[in-house]
């Protein structure tokens, strides 16, 4: 039998607590300029039509029942029934943007049947302009974010003229889960590190050492400097309760010119940048609820590295560590805010090429477990959690890419939340633009879209505090 990893076991019984745990994404295109009013009509009748042979990763979908004596194991369905998985619609006229983006709060809080293939895709259009959107998502034992990101990249095009293009689940496009090189991509939230953790977790006295020697390291470095932060050093928020049965989900994007100045200007980097504009915006919805904690908000943020022990190894191109970075939403500065996030950032890139992926994550162990768990326990203290979200920064393709001829306008990853974790913040970079998506539990953050507004306003006080503004 093809038995589930133990992680997938575990977030197959997580879902019973927890609810769904979906990934996604969205594009926003235009159709070409050839295209007749049945354009977007046409592209799904192609999808669902059955004329391509489905990839065998979407083939498989998890089982258990007594010939398996309970165990979750894969199996493959004989047929796909592709109707089923790619639905088309079509919002009332004179929807908005927002409306669109409360329809993939509701699509991403759905649960996919998990008698067939857990993945479902949806063309949807009528928000307004002509444009249209392509939202994807998948169960996360199907694929991580950084897999299923990359499968819907490659069936883009950079040729405007190029039509009949195969479909994301098509057989031609490689198996993102047998790639020999993978794209420098950093993983979109915890429960992918976890399971980073336990593939690389070879040599297990080569580990213990290396842990050992960062326990320590680290306490000194909690002890004397502002960078490192502790396992319970977080404080509480509403981020870090339970997750409700609804989801909410808003997004938008803004010019990578305006983030490379600032960075140029401050000496960080891009992505110290998008995560000092992301505390900003935490700080400022926080403080505007009356619920801004004097301790800093820290964030998990996954870190990119190459393993040392596996340096001369293609497929091994890529090891993923990770590093709780305080925000700095207790300082007033935003310049201060994104000075201690570049040098908490510099340290912990630094400690995880030292150490290794593996050892970096085992590191977390203790403040990764006790966040997600914290919130099943009825009467264990709420005083302090792990860290308090997730802020991962996702590079999509450089150029401008179309599908079918469209333009593809926008992409955003629509990420995983779930009790403990009930808002993730992913950044995508696209041809000249950065997307910031936000997904919370809805009852944990009802005016999601107001974070929009917020993140120019964010980026704007950094600009203006650089001197970057006339």
């Amino acid at each position: 039998m093809d038995w589930l990893d133990p992680l997938d076991t575990a977030m197959m019984a997580a879902e019973v607590l927890s609810g769904p745990l979906n990934i996604g994404a969205m594009l926003v295109l235009t159709p070409p300029p050839d295209a007749g009013e049945d354009y977007v009509d046409d592209l799904h009748r192609d999808a669902v039509s059955g004329q391509t042979p489905v990839q065998p990763r979407l083939r498989r979908y998890p089982h258990r029942g007594v010939q398996t004596g309970g165990a979750w194991v894969w199996r493959e369905a004989a047929t796909i029934e592709l109707a089923r998985h790619c639905r088309r619609i079509r919002l009332s006229l004179g929807s908005s943007d927002g409306d669109l983006w409360r329809l993939i709060g509701r699509l991403h809080a759905e649960p996919i049947d998990r008698s067939r293939p857990m993945w479902m895709s949806y063309l949807i259009d009528g928000f307004g302009d002509g444009r249209f959107a392509f939202y994807v998502k998948a169960h996360h034992t199907i694929f991580d974010g950084v897999a299923g990101f990359q499968m819907i990249a490659d069936a883009l095009s950079s040729d405007p003229d190029r039509r009949s293009m195969p479909h994301f689940y098509a057989a031609q496009h490689a198996d993102p889960s047998a790639r020999t090189t993978r794209p420098t991509v950093r993983l979109p939230n915890p429960l992918a590190a976890v399971r980073s953790m336990a593939g690389a977790a070879a040599s297990s006295l080569a580990l213990a050492q290396r842990v050992a020697v960062g326990e320590i390291s680290d306490l000194v470095a909690m002890t004397t400097g502002d960078t490192t932060v502790a396992p319970w050093a977080a404080p509480v928020t509403r981020f870090n309760g339970r997750l409700g049965p609804e989801r909410s989900v808003a997004a938008g994007s803004w010019p990578k010119a305006r983030i490379r100045a600032v960075q140029d200007k401050a000496g960080v980097t891009g992505n110290d940048v998008v995560t000092a504009v992301v505390a900003a915006v935490l700080r400022h919805w926080m403080r505007d609820h009356g619920e801004l904690p004097d301790r800093s908000l820290v964030a998990i943020c996954p870190i990119t590295v190459r393993s040392r022990s596996h340096a001369s190894t293609e497929q091994h191109n890529n090891m993923f560590g990770a590093w709780l970075c305080p925000l700095g939403t207790n300082l007033d500065d935003p310049v201060e805010r994104l000075d201690l996030i570049h040098r908490s950032m510099s340290v912990g890139k630094a400690r995880v090429a030292e150490r290794g992926s593996a050892a970096s994550l085992v590191l977390l162990a203790a403040a990764i477990g006790p966040t997600v768990l914290q919130p099943m326990l009825p009467f264990f203290p709420r005083i302090r959690t792990g860290y308090n979200l997730p802020i991962s920064h996702v590079p999509g393709p450089s150029g401008q890419m179309y599908w079918n001829g469209a333009p593809v306008q926008e992409i955003y990853p629509v990420s995983a939340v779930y009790d403990g974790q009930a808002l993730n913040v992913t950044t995508c970079s696209y041809a000249d633009r950065i997307g910031f998506g936000y997904v919370a539990g809805s009852t944990v953050l009802p005016d999601i879209d107001t974070l929009v507004p917020l993140t120019e306003q964010a980026l704007a006080e950094l600009e203006a505090a650089l001197g970057l503004l006339d």
